[in-house]
């Protein structure tokens, strides 16, 4: 059984952030770090990859989609999103291959929450949208074969945190530390024996301009300006998302 669990989805390639969530007292001092998916696919894809590698065993890794791609474009198939396509060609043969054997689902006894599934999007699949309004059908539709002993389930992939009971089982989604939508900062969970929904709070101005200045992707400048300062409100995402959960 775990303790504590820090729960770090969506990356994105983003150092700042990821360094700032790492300096939290409850990310240092947790039993274990998991890592939901969408890792590395941003302005500094490689920096991202080696402090997480530093960390050993007190990270557990889970890919998403964006991990998936990034193997894809580097094998050949490129990706629709032209910052994918970049960081591909900047990871070292060893990060490739990192993220090209990352299981899609991490299953852990966690204190207080049970028999807790870690994925990126749904269990299921690592692109599939649920949302905090998503009907009951739909959450059964993704969550169909899904162990009956397995109480909660931890997601991330829609980069908004929320916690919701469906059919008895706790969902959790931490946000994302990279691209948040709906609020600047690097969102984040700590779950056991609870669940606690984190965001920290870290110089905005002072990260745009070291990823700027730091990445070579030739429009990190604008794009640490849109995702980074969370140009997108929730409001815009869920309506960007709603259609793609069937309702």
């Amino acid at each position: 059984m775990v303790n504590r669990v820090a729960v770090l989805s969506d990356i994105h390639g983003v150092l700042p952030a990821l360094e700032a969530v790492l300096a939290e007292p409850d990310v240092a001092t947790a039993d274990l770090i998991v890592l939901t998916g969408d890792i590395a696919a941003g302005p500094q894809p490689v920096e991202v990859l080696d402090v997480l590698a530093d960390l050993g065993d007190r990270v557990c890794w889970v890919g998403g989609n964006a991990d998936r791609e990034l193997v894809e474009a580097r094998a050949g198939h490129p990706a629709s999103i032209e910052v994918s396509n970049w960081a591909a060609g900047q990871l070292r043969d060893d990060q490739v291959a990192r993220l090209g054997a990352l299981p899609a689902t991490v299953t852990l006894e966690v204190n207080g929450l049970g028999p807790t599934l870690f994925c990126h999007a749904t269990p299921r699949d690592d692109e599939e949208v649920v949302l905090v309004d998503s009907r009951l059908g739909r959450w059964t539709e993704v969550f169909d074969g899904l162990p009956a002993e397995v109480s909660t389930v931890v997601c991330g992939h829609t980069h908004m945190p929320f916690t919701r009971l469906v059919d008895r089982r706790l969902v959790v989604n931490p946000g994302s530390i990279g691209m948040p939508y709906g609020g600047a900062g690097a969102w984040w969970a700590l779950l056991g024996p609870g669940v606690q929904l984190r965001r920290t709070a870290f110089d905005m101005d002072a990260a745009c301009a070291r990823v700027a200045a730091e990445s070579t992707f030739p429009d990190a400048a604008a794009w640490a300006d849109e995702y980074l300062r969370s140009r997108h409100s929730d409001a815009d995402a869920l309506t960007v998302f709603g259609p793609r959960d069937g309702r």
